[in-house]
């Protein structure tokens, strides 16, 4: 195999089948949302029995997951990957992605990063992944030829754009080719990942392999669809053995074929053939459950309310917050101070994470994605919520579980998963 200039691919499992009895990997379930629907394929959560890409116990948050690697290390020393695959698309959950991978090299320099990508949001982010080290990537190719691809994709999401039928795999295959070319302009090792579909595309990926060779791709791995029950593929039959050695042996002509895959599961942990996913399932959830360490230099918690007892205006209404502090386990409020004014779009949410400076945590009944995002990035743990303020208070300064405040919203009508599972926001 030809090494990546950025980095030789030894400590690899899946880049290097000679390493993959003594290093391991760990896949980290940052990723819940996913921006295309494939036709094949169906998102399954908590199964533990079940060992195929798109497959996790738990979704963690960035803060999760670093808590998680410090434990899965402990566990298993010879983990030298962590990645990211899922469950969705690393790229359609690009905050969470980044922040993870941040994290982790602050903490794990000395680890190789990855993630595996449909490519449609890579191209936006080629360069924050190169700051941030990443040094393997595999992205997702099963078709070359739109007419093919229209036929293995449902839809694709673009922003708050949804595509269908020949569009959306054309723009789809512009994405995949230029993240492809981005991320080896880089410096990054790439691996190409072709689903086998019988009667759509097996006799294609050949011309797939001699694409991707073009684009100068380390590595080709041809994975048999798993045939899944209730996915428009469902009533296909896994394409046999023998014919995946024919096709290998062929695209092996064009660039190198993997032939050591597992079909990992997005929180898959341990060596390929020792995986521990199974008995690091209570871990990981406990880790989902997790709340973040509080920020000392932080002592206060802001609060959206109505009348001053329950958490129960959504910040977008608020004019004011509460801000309140702990005394030694009773908690006082400090005072309150005045939103920025409303109709500002971001600038406003920028003004109220300078205003909460001094706060580790906002309390409200809802928030949108955007203020969300600035707080976030601001230190601000937005904490959705419902009930007393006080226990409220109590569940965030003990580090208790921050996703039992949220009280269930009430919808309108029932609607359909579009995406497959695991949030289609």
């Amino acid at each position: 195999m030809s090494a990546s200039p950025r980095i030789a691919s030894d400590r690899h499992p899946c880049f290097n089948k000679n390493s993959s009895g003594s290093c391991g990997r760990v896949h980290l379930p940052v990723a819940p949302k996913c921006n295309i629907k494939c036709n094949y394929c169906n998102r399954k959560y908590d199964c533990v029995n079940e060992s195929r890409p798109g497959v996790t116990s738990a979704v963690l948050r960035p803060h999760q997951a670093l808590e998680y690697m410090h434990k899965v290390l402990e566990a298993e020393p010879r983990i030298t990957v962590a990645g990211i695959a899922g469950p969705g698309d690393p790229m359609a959950n690009a905050e969470e992605t980044l922040e993870t991978m941040r994290l982790l090299k602050e903490h794990y320099p000395q680890l190789l990063f990855c993630l595996s990508s449909n490519g449609l949001g890579m191209p936006a982010h080629l360069d924050d992944l190169a700051s941030l080290g990443v040094s393997h990537a595999t992205v997702t190719l099963n078709a070359v030829d739109p007419e093919i691809g229209a036929r293995i994709y449902g839809f694709v999401r673009d922003g708050k754009v949804v595509y269908r039928g020949r569009d959306a795999a054309e723009l789809l295959l512009s994405r995949q080719l230029e993240a492809i070319a981005g991320l080896k302009a880089r410096g990054l090792a790439v691996k190409v990942n072709t689903i086998v579909i019988p009667g759509v595309n097996e006799e294609h990926v050949v011309e797939v392999a001699k694409v991707a060779e073009r684009l100068g791709a380390d590595l080709q791995n041809l994975i048999p669809m798993h045939p899944n029950e209730g996915t428009p593929f469902g009533h296909l039959t896994e394409t046999p053995g023998d014919v995946i050695k024919s096709l290998r042996a062929q695209a092996g002509a064009h660039v190198e074929q993997m032939t050591h895959c597992r079909r990992c599961r997005a929180d898959a942990v341990g060596l390929l053939n020792k995986d521990l996913s199974g008995s690091c399932a209570g871990l990981l959830m406990t880790c989902s459950k997790l709340a973040p360490a509080l920020n000392t230099r932080r002592p206060h918690v802001a609060v959206a309310t109505r009348e001053g007892m329950l958490v129960n205006q959504h910040l977008g209404e608020a004019t004011s917050l509460q801000i309140w502090t702990d005394k030694g386990g009773s908690y006082e409020l400090v005072e309150e101070r005045a939103t920025p004014p409303a109709g500002c779009g971001p600038t406003r949410w920028e003004a109220l994470a300078d205003l909460l400076c001094d706060c580790n945590a906002l309390l409200t009944a809802a928030l949108g994605e955007t203020p969300r995002k600035i707080l976030s990035a601001r230190g601000i743990v937005p904490v959705e919520a419902g009930g007393f303020i006080q226990h409220a208070l109590e569940t965030v300064y003990t580090g208790g579980d921050t996703a039992t405040l949220k009280t269930p919203r009430r919808k309108a009508a029932a609607c359909g998963c579009s995406g497959g599972g695991g949030g289609c926001g």
